[in-house]
């Protein structure tokens, strides 16, 4: 009697020790899939899609069936990375179509098939979140829950957008800039607009050849950094004037308010006014 409640007893207490086993696997899995890190590209992420980029749970609407997708940064056909483990497949077999993601005009993800075809179209749906119809007339949900998230960026400021602008190359108008035969002749060189560094002679371009012409200080330039880049030569395309360096480097110019600036304004400025004859 006293072997059988011993026995008893072990069995017992090997069943809790077994549970008790369980609990902590599924918490540790359940604080594993929380703590997922955020995909990679997501700090680099254009800002419709940064505050989406990371794990969601998806769950047909009204039944027990869900499955955690990761919405990733990266170009996949069609769309951006979607990443699921293989058991999804059976738990919902809508991801059979599904092969990436994208976001809708509204904002909102969009699960779709290798063509790019929406299969889930999600929309906000009040308290209920994100909600979207399948192609088995079946309602489906992404959750959020902990997971992570990259922060949103904050707003542009004016400053910043000048600064990014000023990056930028100049769209030139090509009906209204100079014509080719305009540009020989004698130049001032200035790094503030009215204020003469040195001059500069663009000579003639060979004719019917949309090569390099000469170019050449005339005179002695004062500026170190004119000097070291030491003009031999230029070149006008598309209303875009290149000033070409000894050593094979360029700096390109616009015409704007009667006279030619450098372009994307970054750096030291430069700015060529043409002398009259």
């Amino acid at each position: 009697m006293e072997e059988s409640l011993s026995a008893l007893r072990g069995a017992t207490l090997h069943r809790s020790l077994l549970l008790a086993g369980s609990i902590v696997l599924v918490a540790h899995a359940a604080a594993s899939a929380q703590t997922a890190p955020i995909p990679r590209g997501a700090d680099n992420a254009p800002p419709a899609i940064a505050p989406l980029l990371g794990a969601w749970d998806l769950e047909q609407i009204g039944a027990s069936r869900k499955c955690t997708i990761t919405l990733g940064a990266e170009d996949a056909a069609h769309g951006r990375q979607l990443r699921f483990p293989a058991t999804c497949r059976r738990a919902l077999p809508v991801l059979d179509g599904i092969a990436s993601w994208n976001v809708g005009p509204d904002g909102a993800p969009r699960l779709n098939d290798a063509l790019g075809k929406a299969v889930i179209a999600f929309r906000e749906n009040g308290d209920a979140g994100l909600q979207g119809k399948g192609p088995d007339g079946k309602d489906y949900g992404l959750d959020p829950k902990a997971h992570p998230r990259a922060a949103r960026r904050p707003a542009v400021s004016r400053a910043e957008a000048a600064a990014t602008a000023a990056q930028r190359p100049t769209v030139v108008d090509q009906a209204s800039a100079p014509s080719p035969a305009s540009l020989p002749g004698r130049y001032a060189v200035m790094r503030q607009a009215n204020r003469e560094t040195c001059r500069v002679v663009l000579g003639p371009a060979p004719a019917g050849v949309q090569a390099r012409a000469p170019a050449a200080f005339e005179g002695h330039c004062q500026d170190t950094g004119l000097t070291i880049f030491d003009p031999v030569g230029w070149r006008y395309e598309a209303g875009r004037l290149a000033l070409l360096a000894r050593k094979g480097h360029s700096v390109e110019l616009v015409f704007q308010s009667g006279q030619w600036r450098k372009d994307p304004a970054v750096g030291a400025p430069l700015l060529l006014r043409k002398l009259q004859p």
